[in-house]
């Protein structure tokens, strides 16, 4: 199938009732196997054979046209629906100009108005008598029972109005889709189409697609690198905001990843390929981009079930008003046919309809443009409930780089020196601390010791010679099986395990020579962040950690936690999670989405760290933060809760707005004027009201 598998990008479509008959006769086509229509990012996937002008037929219903994926929209002027409109709009004009002059009968007149009709409603008529002919009643079929009521009853004049009006609509409800789905087509745009290579000693431009992995990007200074990749020569500052939505570029040297679409700003870079165009971390994103904005929320499940039953509703409200007021109140039949094809128009979903997927195509992309990837509308609705945050605590609230912070000589030894043995047992170790007292050596340069004769003792410490003399480094337990612990050193160990430091003691089997402590520095952002959450209304922020109940305490209270647990194994975090959810409700858990996969999965929101580049992360969490940071967390919050009252705005509003009009046919004053402009308008402002999610600043 994979063989046989096209995709294109879709102009016109702006209705999901559209989309779904769109795709319903695509997969009628005899040659097709199957096929997936993307509403939120205009996007059609076909698998087995079907050109362009069958494709086109089957939206021909609508005009919808199919272009390969990497097109170009044409300019907005040359829109199909904005000529029909300005034409539509043109010859009502006209048949104004001869109403006021030769009267509302004049056949030059009838004509004007009737040419208007036709022009601007040409594609909904064929739509809409089609549907009656089939008994299936949508908006386009509500429209054109109206238009043609009213001409039948005389009313030319409105129903050139209520056309281009409707037209008009059309028009606009097309340009506001396309400008909600801009995000997708920008983050489609940030990667290159080209690649500069080298070869031997030669260098030549190729299309990306045809870059192989171990290929040389040669990178200048200004450049956007276009391929995912490991600098193997040069060192710059690169850009990752397209990516991660940091803001400040990030030094980049040997043996560092970069990521296409990033752009390079200083010296000259070689980057070798490490994956192909499809497999890059922007294609990935954009995948899941859009297979998100694909994915139905809650709230547009309830309004695609709801607008089942309205339009019948809609339908048999009309019949009401046209045949209750003549029978048993003596009404004019002309006066309440009018008023039923009133109650028609403006009973039309489509405000409805677009409410919801318009915000959460919108949402999605903002979140996108700022480095947060939300995996579908039901994750950002999710978010926006969210009541507790959990966190693991290495990688997350810290920098997951232990180093060491005090360095304490007893004896006759000094910093230096009690460094020096240290790192130089330490030296064979791959452990992490083992890493930080290394890197501190390294800093104070007093690596000038060797150890012979290492022996590491698991989950307490190690022993060497050094200088002739054998020297042991480890946890205080290790030390307290050689010799006694007096209560000082006591003291000064309990001292700096409470301020959530891991001690490591360093001395002969006769006696201790020094206490070096070592901290996971915790990330500068993260108290800042945990304030910020709180001040959204969290109901408990809480630190899970596989570090010591002391060592942790003693970190949550410097952040600003309502809770730690603590002394955790990946399968108890998981746990803690289940208990969370049953005590306070919505839980959100934020991790690096590697040990942390079974806590990411079982929570109501899995959040990932760092996932530029972190497959796992990509992949395990519902949403990802695609920097290695906090700061786009409280953003992301943000960005769900307002994203859930502009969709509860929206519906109420869509809704209001139609029962005002529709109490106006009691005293008779509902027009075919009042009822397209309740339903163009309410259609307008729920768009409207959905791009304020584009804002960057929420």
């Amino acid at each position: 199938m994979e063989e046989n598998k096209q995709v294109y990008r879709l102009q016109g479509l702006s209705c999901t009732n559209c989309a779904a008959k769109f795709e319903e006769n695509i997969r009628n086509i005899k040659t097709v196997e199957d096929v997936q229509l993307n509403f939120g990012a205009a996007k059609l996937t076909v698998h087995g054979v079907a050109s362009v002008d069958q494709l086109e037929a089957a939206g021909a219903f609508d005009g919808i046209k199919v272009q390969p994926e990497w097109s170009n929209e044409p300019e907005r002027w040359k829109k199909r629906e904005t000529i029909t409109t300005f034409i539509s709009l043109l010859f009502t004009i006209v048949g104004y100009v001869f109403y006021f002059k030769m009267g509302e009968s004049h056949p030059i007149t009838i004509g004007a108005f009737l040419t208007a009709i036709l022009v601007g409603g040409l594609s909904l008529f064929k739509v809409g008598l089609n549907n009656l002919m089939k008994f299936e009643f949508d908006m386009k079929t509500l429209m054109t029972i109206a238009i043609i009521g009213a001409a039948i009853i005389g009313e030319w004049a409105e129903g050139a109005v209520v056309v281009f009006l409707f037209a008009l609509s059309e028009a606009l409800e097309s340009y506001s889709m396309n400008k909600a789905r801009q995000s997708i087509k920008s983050l489609m745009n940030i990667a290159p189409k080209k690649a500069t290579i080298r070869h031997g000693s030669q260098t030549m431009e190729i299309d990306v697609e045809d870059v192989q992995i171990g290929d040389i990007l040669i990178i200048k200074p200004g450049q956007k690198i276009a391929m995912d990749g490991e600098i193997v020569k040069g060192q710059s500052s690169v850009n990752q905001a397209a990516i991660t939505g940091e803001s400040i570029p990030v030094h980049k040297a040997s043996g560092d990843e970069v990521y296409a679409g990033t752009i390079n700003e200083e010296g000259s870079l070689e980057v070798r390929v490490t994956t192909r165009v499809a497999d890059t971390t922007i294609a990935k994103i954009i995948h899941l981009v859009e297979e998100a904005q694909a994915e139905r929320a809650p709230s547009q499940q309830f309004v695609d079930k709801f607008a089942k039953y309205y339009t019948p509703a809609i339908l048999f409200l009309s019949f009401l008003v046209v045949v209750i007021p003549p029978l048993f109140f003596d009404g004019e039949w002309s006066n309440w046919i009018y008023s039923g094809l009133a109650v028609l128009v403006v009973g039309c979903p489509c405000a409805l309809v677009v409410s919801t997927p318009v915000a959460i195509v919108t949402a999605i992309g903002n979140a996108a443009r700022n480095g947060v990837l939300i995996k579908g509308g039901i994750h950002l609705e999710e978010a926006g409930h969210i009541d507790v945050v959990a966190f693991d605590k290495t990688g997350t609230l810290t920098k997951g780089k232990p180093e060491v912070t005090d360095i304490i000589p007893l004896a006759d030894k000094d910093e230096a020196d009690l460094i020096r043995i240290a790192s130089a047992i330490e030296e064979y170790s791959q452990h992490p601390l083992a890493s930080a007292i290394k890197r501190k050596a390294i800093r104070l340069q007093a690596v000038d010791y060797k150890a012979e004769n290492f022996l590491s003792y698991t989950g307490k410490g190690a022993k060497a010679t050094v200088q002739g003399t054998e020297y042991f480094i480890g946890n205080p337990a290790l030390f307290s099986e050689m010799l006694p612990i007096h209560a000082e050193l006591l003291e000064r160990t309990s001292q700096l395990q409470a301020e959530g430091k891991t001690v490591m003691l360093v001395g002969t089997a006769q006696e201790v020579i020094g206490i070096i402590g070592v901290a996971d520095q915790i990330r500068s952002v993260s108290r800042s962040i945990i304030q910020k959450l709180h001040q959204l209304g969290m109901k408990r922020t809480i630190m899970l950690t596989g570090d010591n109940q002391l060592t942790g305490e003693a970190i949550g209270s410097s952040l600003g936690l309502t809770e730690v647990k603590a002394e955790l194994l990946p399968e108890d975090k998981l746990t803690v999670i289940s208990r969370l959810k049953d005590r306070y409700g919505r839980v959100a858990m934020v991790g690096d989405g590697i040990n942390d996969a079974p806590a990411l999965a079982s929570a109501n929101v899995g959040i990932a760290m760092g996932g530029a580049g972190t497959d796992v992360a990509l992949e395990t969490a519902d949403i990802a933060l695609m920097a290695d940071d906090l700061e786009k967390l409280p953003y992301m919050i943000s960005l769900s809760r307002k994203t859930l009252t502009i969709i509860k705005q929206n519906i109420i509003f869509a809704l209001a707005l139609k029962v005002l009009a529709l109490l106006l046919v009691i005293p008779g004053w509902l027009t075919l004027w009042i009822a397209i402009f309740a339903d163009m308008g309410a259609t307008l402002i729920v768009v409207l009201n959905s791009m304020r999610l584009m804002k960057k600043d929420l």
